[in-house]
């Protein structure tokens, strides 16, 4: 199961009102959010 699909799991059981699901929530989007930084800065120093 890729990072999206986990999301979107996650989401759905939130929504169905399982309050623990939010903790998995955090570290997905953390290490999603970790990857975006070092692109846009790599980016940055090339230009």
């Amino acid at each position: 199961m890729n990072e999206t699909q986990n999301v979107t799991r996650i989401l759905k059981r939130l929504e169905a009102g399982d309050t623990f699901a939010a903790e998995e929530l955090p570290p997905l989007m953390y290490d999603e959010l970790r990857r975006i930084a070092s692109e846009n800065l790599a980016k940055e120093e090339l230009g």
